[in-house]
């Protein structure tokens, strides 16, 4: 009788969402019940996207964000370790990164509700949101939230970074010795090619309109995230305003970064990472990303590129 391994072949899966679609490239074994894989890994972004959506009326977060004042609000357990990490990366990132921007994205048109059509030439007047640190309270062993101030929280984030982190233990439970999962720019890569390669993925440039790679990026073992301003945009007259909100103004992004893009061991953090870096500009994030001992490509508005790499 033969005891000889079936050998490695690669497969392939992709399914709707998050309002985009997700990928699974890998390579295992000949008996992988693929059917069960793609129904495991559509559920768990479908529990993540029911959680976390600001798109979905009865999702968890927008029962938090319907909530009143200081009433505590359960919390399942995927969202409070998102919300956990939000509010950290948020203190590490001295403001940059902040999910209470909700009200800021929708009114200027970037969210689940239609904006204003009234707005002024420069755009809608919105008062600066509460700081979300101060305004959000948790309480992870009893698995509850509060706000203590009115507070519209938008995860875009940190969500799909999560989901890829969430397809990824999906895959070890399968134990698939090799893939590579993502939704959009988020990629998350585990173990290497049978011949030992790593999983390369490209590094986009970034112009508006079309897409093309400027470089590729290796990945084993590792996460990668990429923010910019040149994918989700509006024009107001002669602006173009960027979907990325400033929470330290109050208003969208303007400044030289046109894309940031972030490697770590987990995709959420580089979702997050990503944006919070893109948010503080090149002068302030260049430096903290070498102190700190991130791994961060920052491409500038005129095609300059600064790295950490």
């Amino acid at each position: 009788m033969s005891t000889e391994i079936p050998a490695a072949e690669r497969r392939s899966l992709s399914g709707p969402t998050m309002g985009t679609r997700y990928s699974a490239v890998f390579f295992a074994p000949a008996g992988l019940d693929e059917t069960k894989l793609a129904a495991a890994l559509q559920a768990t972004l479908d529990r993540v996207d029911r959680q976390m959506s600001t798109w979905k009326p009865e999702s968890d977060l927008n029962r938090l964000n319907d909530a009143a004042v200081h009433v505590w609000v359960p919390v399942p357990a995927e969202l409070m370790v998102v919300l956990q990490a939000a509010l950290r990366i948020g203190r590490q990132s001295l403001g940059a990164f902040d999910i209470g921007v909700g009200d800021l994205v929708g009114a200027w048109g970037f969210g689940a509700r239609p904006a204003p059509g009234d707005s002024p030439p420069g755009g809608p007047v919105v008062p600066k949101p509460a700081i979300t640190a101060e305004a959000l309270e948790l309480d992870p062993h009893l698995r509850r939230a509060r706000k203590h101030a009115p507070l519209a929280l938008d995860l875009s984030g940190i969500a799909k970074g999560f989901g890829v982190d969430e397809m990824a233990r999906v895959m070890r439970q399968f134990s698939i010795p090799a893939w590579l999962v993502g939704i959009d720019g988020e990629m998350r890569a585990g173990g290497a090619k049978p011949d030992g390669a790593p999983w390369v993925v490209a590094h986009e440039r970034p112009a508006r309109d079309v897409r093309e790679a400027m470089g590729v990026i290796e990945l084993l073992d590792r996460a990668v995230a990429t923010s910019g301003n040149y994918r989700q945009y509006r024009d107001i007259g002669a602006r173009m305003i960027s979907h990325t909100m400033d929470p330290r103004s109050g208003l969208p992004l303007e400044n030289e970064l046109a894309s940031v893009t972030v490697l770590a061991d987990t995709c959420m953090e580089a979702d997050a990472w990503a944006t919070a870096f893109l948010v503080m500009g090149v002068e302030k994030a260049l430096p903290f990303a070498r102190a700190t001992g991130r791994d961060v490509i920052f491409v500038l508005s005129d095609a300059t590129v600064e790295t950490t790499l």
